[in-house]
């Protein structure tokens, strides 16, 4: 490889979310917030493993959080990719939860089981946050409806844990307690995701070569 990175098909993703779902059946989540953009597409494939006969969908929130900024375009990489990026030092939202939307519809996150997914585990800056800040809307919603009482519980799903020092940490009781689930867990390399490519058909050949199909 002349860039030194995984790449990954669709097809791949697809059997890692169906190869995950019996696990993450067992928490038996309400609902699934996906955390955009790289947990948008699992998530949708996710669904469909763990509809369980004659039951409705399981609803699909979306939240954006952004971890990485560009800093200028370097060589196009054999993907097509051009933005070199690099670690930020701070979560910024992009696309957050309307809590009053939520309990207007019913929706709301409290007593709930909420799975958590995206794509990749790399800082774990980003789920950090995301369970962080959700735990806590969660709180005052409850406390504003009278409703303290109520457990929530996450779980989390990503289809890649990179293995590497970390610099966030999730809850103990979610690690220990098996509510965090990674399909795979990799050496800290940089994975291109099919969504990421321009050229798709040349992403499938490359996640081919490596395997990853």
């Amino acid at each position: 490889m002349s860039d030194n990175k995984t790449y990954i098909s669709y097809n791949y993703v697809h059997k890692l979310c169906q190869r995950s779902a019996p696990i993450i059946k067992q928490f038996k989540p309400d609902l699934m917030v996906a955390i955009g953009g790289g947990g948008f597409i699992p998530a949708r494939i996710l669904r469909t493993f763990l509809k369980e006969p004659g039951a409705k969908n399981i609803p699909i929130q979306a939240i954006g959080l952004s971890l990485y900024e560009e800093i200028g375009t370097g060589p196009t990489s054999v993907s097509g990719t051009s933005e070199e990026e690099v670690a930020a030092v701070e979560v910024v939202r992009t696309q957050w939860l309307d809590f009053n939307t939520l309990e207007s519809h019913a929706l709301n996150l409290i007593g709930k089981n909420i799975l958590v997914v995206d794509e990749v585990d790399d800082t774990r800056t980003t789920l950090h946050y995301a369970i962080s800040e959700l735990s806590k809307d969660i709180q005052k919603q409850a406390e504003r409806l009278g409703r303290q009482g109520e457990v929530t519980k996450f779980f989390v799903f990503v289809l890649h844990n990179k293995d590497k020092p970390k610099r966030a940490q999730l809850p103990e009781e979610m690690m220990t307690g098996g509510y965090y689930h990674a399909a795979e867990t990799v050496p800290d390399v940089w994975i291109a995701y099919p969504w990421e490519a321009t050229d798709i058909d040349l992403q499938t050949k490359l996640a081919v070569d490596q395997g990853n199909v």
